[in-house]
């Protein structure tokens, strides 16, 4: 018989969560660079584990759950982190270096909120479309919104740097 949730058990929920550890952990670190990343993977499980009888799989799929108490927790996390600190340089995905003309890092702190998650989910946590509407709990036309808007921001931001 399917299962309807969640598991109840808490060996069969860390099994259950096991697959999207990844995902949480890449998503917690991209949205509050700042903050201790592994507390929100920690306190992702947590509130996983007390609201598991939330979960509906005919709303979406575990990841996109357990993605959306993600960000949540992220921007919480973000806001009770002080930007005092450096943030990170990003380095290129293909050559590991760090492009010191680019600063997408910084440029990324400019995005609203909204535009800032839609941005992490789709490029940088890989989530499709219908994953993202799901997470940000809006249309996927929002979500395409949203990202054009980002976009576009981004690129003013990142070109008026080319202009120094």
């Amino acid at each position: 018989m399917a299962s309807t949730g969640a598991p109840n058990d808490p060996d069969d929920f860390g099994v259950w969560v096991q697959p999207f550890l990844g995902p949480i952990a890449h998503l917690a670190g991209r949205l509050a660079p700042c903050a201790d990343r592994d507390d929100i993977v920690q306190e992702v499980l947590v509130r996983a584990w007390v609201k598991r009888q939330l979960y509906d799989p005919a709303r979406g799929m575990p990841s996109t759950w357990l993605l959306a108490i993600t960000a949540d927790l992220a921007a919480k996390a973000r806001r009770r982190v002080r930007w005092h600190a450096p943030l990170p340089d990003v380095p290129d995905p293909v050559t590991g270096q760090v492009d010191e003309d680019i600063d997408l890092a910084r440029a990324m702190t400019r995005l609203s909120r909204r535009q800032r998650l839609a941005v992490e989910c789709v490029y940088f946590a890989a989530l499709s479309i219908a994953d993202t509407a799901a997470v940000m709990d809006c249309a996927e036309g929002t979500v395409k919104s949203t990202l054009a808007d980002a976009r576009a921001k981004l690129r003013t931001l990142l070109e008026a740097k080319d202009d120094c």
